[in-house]
């Protein structure tokens, strides 16, 4: 499949508290493509962020594989070192609360990853600016964290996780504390993304709304994905 960019398969995540085991994820397997707009949805504690933070490397499953576009080497079996680097270069994150650094402008906080990645300070600034412009910030580059509206935090946030042009971009709740106005901003930022560049999004939400903007709803309950 040419436009597979990531596929999980049977990841489950138990927790040991006491003498009990808790299964929080159970086998969910799934495949995400170029350009693809998912929505999880689920009640509380139904599994949606401990899934996404599997699918984006951030946490190691108790079981399951985990695979990038048509490789057939599983990730989990890169070492720390090499999986930090492959979650730097291809996926991209943006949750409720933006945690940009309030001691540089939005331009330094969006050329951070880059600068990570090893990028020339110059061409860093340079993609970094082209972006601010792509958001409607042109005018804010210049301004730090707490000089910025919620919304345009958000944005700063969206920016930085995208400038190394990632495959997949993920959210959780990342509309959250956003107003319906400073929402449906962000939103149509993120679709423009998907449109422009191709990046697949996958967010996990509380908010139908936002989630029927989405191309597909996938549903959790108890730790299993039960529709799509």
């Amino acid at each position: 499949m040419d436009n597979l960019v990531l596929r999980a398969v049977n990841l489950s995540k138990d927790f040991t508290k006491g003498k009990e085991n808790i299964s929080v994820v159970k086998s969910v397997s799934l495949d995400i493509l170029s350009r693809d707009c998912i929505a999880i949805m689920g009640a509380s504690g139904a599994g949606k962020s401990t899934l996404l933070h599997m699918l984006g490397t951030l946490d190691r499953p108790t079981r399951g594989d985990l695979f990038f576009g048509n490789k057939n080497t599983n990730i989990w079996k890169l070492s720390d070192e090499a999986l930090s680097d492959f979650r730097n270069r291809n996926l991209g994150f943006v949750f409720q609360f933006h945690y940009l650094l309030p001691e540089f402008s939005a331009l330094e906080n969006v050329m951070m990853p880059a600068l990570i990645s090893g990028m020339d300070r110059t061409q860093a600034k340079r993609k970094a600016e082209e972006l601010l412009r792509f958001i409607g910030l042109k005018e804010r580059m210049e301004h730090r964290p707490g000089e910025l509206s919620g919304g345009e935090q958000q944005r700063v946030s969206i920016a930085r996780s995208v400038i190394l042009k990632p495959k997949l971009l993920l959210g959780d709740e990342l509309t959250g504390n956003l107003d319906s106005e400073n929402s449906n901003r962000v939103l149509d930022l993120l679709l423009d993304l998907n449109k422009e560049f191709g990046i697949a999004l996958l967010i996990v939400t509380h908010d139908v709304d936002v989630a029927r903007r989405m191309k597909r709803v996938l549903t959790m309950k108890d730790g299993k994905i039960v529709s799509s």
